[in-house]
């Protein structure tokens, strides 16, 4: 199994962005080291006092500065937001400081109504053109304009040696079935939608149709997001996910701050979270798994053998640092990772 790591960024009550940012990149340094194959940042917009990572571009290549050889990369860009030209020109750019090592993501996202005014987003359209602006955004890497094309004029700066990975990310059946008809690889987020995962991924299978330029692999990729708590024990991981459950329950009630420390969220709770089933049934996966190492290994199997896929990008939205650093390593260990396998 491949394993990589999507972060947030997530602030702490009392701390800053700046703080957040030594956070990630000591624990993509730490990934790395642990044989991760992939580390991504998010965006979120509007919500920077809880969550930093605004401008993934910014800090991929913060992070690619910051280590050797792991893939560092998008998870995702909302491309809904942007120029596909403007997102090709930035990656290319990434490429070329990190050459082999850049992973493009790119799904959409509408964020709260103020952040997508600010953003100028048009949300009427945003929805009918995604599939276009990916292609778009690919024809430009992969130099897939004809010759009587005006964008076949444009040229990046290219580091003459690889052009970035470019992934799909969603949360349903629809972007999976984009991917497929666009031939890229898919990445499905279970940690938004966990109950339609096994439909995304046969929509992506029925869909896919390799594409005329080398973006495309031969055959269907995939890739399962999955929010992932590991602890010593069964009970020591539920504990630390009560951070997590709580940071979800706040946001259903409108509080978009940062996961609350463990203690608090137990209280918020009322109690410590019951451990993950040994054996999760399909369609009805949680949102957040948790687990001792051999507890976490037997729920990817089970999940990822259920959806026909080999990787696993794993979401952790521990509060304090230290123990999030602990539970990738915990995860690490109990799936067998080296730094051989980055």
């Amino acid at each position: 199994m491949e394993l990589s790591i999507v972060s947030l960024g997530t602030v702490q009550d009392g701390a800053t962005a700046a703080d957040a940012y030594t956070d990630v990149t000591e624990l993509a340094q730490r990934a790395e080291e642990l044989g991760y194959s992939r580390f991504w940042v998010a965006e979120h917009h509007g919500v920077g006092d809880s969550i930093s990572s605004s401008t993934p571009e910014v800090l991929i290549a913060h992070l690619a500065a910051k280590t050797d050889e792991i893939r560092v990369g998008s998870g995702t860009v909302l491309l809904n937001h942007y120029s596909p030209f403007k997102v090709a020109e930035t990656f290319s750019a990434l490429d070329a400081l990190a050459p082999g090592r850049i992973d493009m993501g790119l799904g959409r996202a509408s964020g709260s109504p103020a952040a997508d005014r600010a953003l100028q987003s048009n949300q009427t359209q945003q929805q009918d053109d995604h599939a276009d602006k990916i292609k778009e955004a690919v024809k430009h890497l992969y130099n897939g304009f004809p010759d009587d094309h005006p964008y076949d004029e444009l040229h990046l700066a290219r580091s003459g040696e690889s052009v970035p990975e470019t992934w799909v990310l969603g949360s349903s059946p629809n972007s999976a079935a984009i991917a497929g008809r666009l031939g890229l690889p898919y990445c499905f987020a279970g940690f938004i939608r966990p109950d339609v995962a096994p439909q995304a991924f046969e929509a992506y299978r029925e869909n896919f149709e390799p594409a005329p330029f080398d973006a495309s692999p031969d055959e269907p990729a995939g890739m399962l997001g999955v929010n992932v708590t590991c602890g010593d024990t069964d009970q020591e991981a539920a504990r630390l996910r009560a951070s997590v459950e709580a940071y979800y329950q706040r946001l259903s009630n409108g509080n978009t701050g940062a996961p609350p420390p463990v203690e608090v969220a137990i209280d918020e709770l009322g109690g410590v979270p019951d451990p993950t089933p040994d054996s999760l049934q399909p369609g009805a996966w949680p949102r957040q798994i948790s687990g001792s190492p051999s507890t976490v290994r037997d729920l990817l199997e089970q999940m990822t053998d259920h959806v026909g896929v080999e990787k696993v990008v794993i979401q952790n939205m521990i509060e304090d640092p230290d123990d999030r650093i602990r539970s990738y390593e915990l995860i690490a260990d109990g799936v067998g990772l080296s730094a051989g396998d980055s």
